[in-house]
């Protein structure tokens, strides 16, 4: 009987890895519920398989099931979570058919308070590289901008080189957006309204410095 990949890979087990490189397609095989390797791997937090799923065999980390949730959705512990996001580039605003992010649901299920917490840091971060760019520098023009969260339309305004190397990130904006993203209530409509505030208090005091500093035009 042929070796199930699927229990091979939530026992981590050593003859996952020579059956894949055999027969490559295994590794983005899904089973009639959608549930694949890379989602058995983020479960059982085989983080080296996780790794090689994604790096070596060029499985989609963003694969998803019949529920349209990623690998993320089912991560317990906060090492599977880090890996996914900050290594591998899992996306974190993902929603599953009930509306719900990764973060949302693992809060909602209140199992794994440590990966939700992990979780809601790293949307407030993406939220605030968003109004920032990258890495805490600004967006250059033609770059790729993360969405806000539901709910949240704004427009960034995109800025050459030179004025990027003039600018920098509002200490106070990082304090407080992290700071919001640790309450409780983050994802609730009052967190999220909260958030809103705090990108259009940031917007609108950017708008009055440039207007306060651009040279009058006669």
């Amino acid at each position: 009987m042929p070796a199930n990949p699927f229990l091979l890979a939530a026992d981590n087990s050593p003859a996952l890895l020579p059956l894949l490189r055999e027969n490559p397609a295994l590794a983005t095989q899904q089973d009639e519920h959608g549930y694949s390797l890379i989602h058995a791997a983020a479960s059982y937090n085989h983080l080296d398989l996780l790794r090689a799923l994604v790096q070596e065999f060029k499985v989609d980390v963003n694969l998803r099931d019949e529920d349209e949730e990623t690998a993320l959705f089912v991560v317990e512990t906060v090492d599977a979570a880090r890996v996914l996001v900050e290594e591998l580039g899992s996306e974190l605003m993902i929603k599953g058919t009930d509306g719900y992010t990764a973060c949302q649901k693992i809060m909602d299920e209140g199992e794994f308070p440590e990966v939700a917490d992990y979780l809601r840091l790293k949307e407030a971060e993406r939220t605030r590289d968003l109004l920032n760019g990258t890495n805490g520098e600004l967006v250059q023009d033609g770059a790729d901008v993360p969405p806000l969260p539901e709910g949240l339309n704004i427009s960034v305004r995109t800025i050459s080189s030179a004025e990027d190397e003039e600018s920098e990130v509002d200490p106070e904006f990082r304090r407080r957006i992290e700071e919001l993203a640790r309450r409780e209530d983050f994802h609730s409509p009052e967190g999220q309204a909260a958030l809103r505030q705090l990108v259009q208090d940031a917007i609108a005091d950017e708008n009055l410095t440039d207007r306060n500093v651009r040279p009058r035009q006669d």
